[in-house]
């Protein structure tokens, strides 16, 4: 199913009565589209909706049940126009995922579990969001990977992460911290301050009147934490080329980095466990 504007798909069925989990892939060019929609649909979401532009192609086999949406997703404030768009005509009460092109959502026990399992268990404990952690990976070798991405010789950082806490009006605000590492801060000379962060609240549960804000948070504070006041709650991992595509596209960058590799790098074995093992999403109660 393939719509030519956001508008029109607004207003139809699929959207206005999609079964969730709901995932929205932001295609910004076409690396890893196709592995980046079958990924999605692996996690068990019932409903996994493409926004691309109107010219990019992909390897449609076996992605017959994508719904299509054309989109100028390089525009300035694409990213809000689609959330905001798409997330009130969804069904309420609908969890809903947002995330772009050669991004890999995980979770705990994300290889035996589905991603139905884990929102419900998360409900259940009166969440209605979950804080991902955007975790860079990028190709070994960049003589190979002209682009920065290789599924198979993908490595991430093993350390180097840390969280500010995030000021508000009166002070520090609860249960709500800035988070930082990866590319984006091994490399900030090349990255605007505004988007250093690597905090994502990725997985929300829609609401009435519910706004998705430009840096990246909601209009309701509570959805912005990363647990309620009495324990830990899940966290997920989105793993994410993107950063590296950027650095490796942008001329400004591009001739100043031979390599993304440092000596803690590791391999990304594409498993949860290891994300796990490194601390860059947390099971909670949930085991």
């Amino acid at each position: 199913m393939r719509f030519s504007s956001l508008q029109s798909a607004r207003s139809d069925e699929a959207i206005t009565k999609a079964g969730g989990p709901v995932s929205v892939v932001i295609a910004e060019d076409d690396v890893e589209v196709a592995s980046t929609l079958h990924h999605h649909f692996s996690r068990g979401f019932k409903t996994v909706i493409l926004f691309a532009p109107e010219e990019l192609e992909y390897d449609e086999a076996g992605l017959e049940d994508v719904i299509r949406v054309d989109f100028p997703t390089l525009a300035v404030g694409a990213t809000p126009d689609i959330v905001n768009g798409i997330v009130p005509a969804l069904p309420e009460k609908t969890w809903f995922f947002y995330g772009y092109n050669a991004e890999y959502l995980f979770y705990p026990f994300s290889e035996t579990r589905t991603i139905g399992e884990m929102l419900a268990f998360h409900a259940e404990e009166r969440r209605f969001s979950m804080l991902t952690y955007v975790v860079d990976v990028y190709a070994g070798d960049l003589a190979a990977a002209d682009n920065a991405v290789s599924l198979k010789d993908a490595h991430l950082d093993r350390s180097g992460y840390y969280a500010l806490a995030r000021n508000g009006e009166d002070g520090p605000k609860d249960r709500q911290l800035d988070f930082y590492g990866g590319l984006r801060w091994r490399f900030e000379e090349h990255i605007d301050e505004v988007r250093r962060r690597i905090d994502r609240i990725s997985l929300v549960r829609t609401k009435k009147g519910l706004r998705f804000l430009d840096d990246h948070t909601w209009s309701e504070d509570e959805l912005n934490t990363f647990s309620c006041p009495w324990h830990h709650n899940l966290t997920a991992a989105v793993v994410s080329f993107r950063t590296a595509k950027a650095l490796r596209s942008n001329p400004g960058s591009r001739f100043d980095i031979s390599t993304f590799r440092w000596h803690n790098s590791v391999p990304f074995e594409w498993k949860s466990q290891q994300l796990l093992d490194l601390g860059l999403m947390e099971p909670g109660q949930w085991f």
